[in-house]
């Protein structure tokens, strides 16, 4: 195993997480920007008021995307397992 096969198996790991927490870090994000915008132009300083939106947003996302989600790192997982006997030779 030469270090450029380790540095795109890095590089792929890095990628894979990126793609997989992109939707939900996203959403959340926006959902974040939206309620700080509201409670800036009402004055309201509730903490749950951040907090329950975007739990709930998060766990929507988690429920449409989670099939993509996990079909994505499966097939990544099968193809790091397959590679293990070419890249030990």
């Amino acid at each position: 195993m030469n270090s450029q096969l380790v540095l795109s198996m890095g590089q792929d790991a890095l990628w894979m997480l990126l793609m997989i927490s992109a939707p939900i870090l996203g959403v959340v994000l926006v959902v974040g920007l939206l309620i700080s915008i509201f409670q800036a132009v009402t004055q309201i300083n509730e903490a749950t008021l951040a907090f329950v939106p975007k739990l709930i947003a998060a766990i929507a996302v988690l429920t449409l995307a989670g099939p993509w989600m996990l079909g994505t790192l499966v097939d990544y997982i099968r193809r790091m397992l397959e590679a293990i006997p070419a890249s030990v030779m």
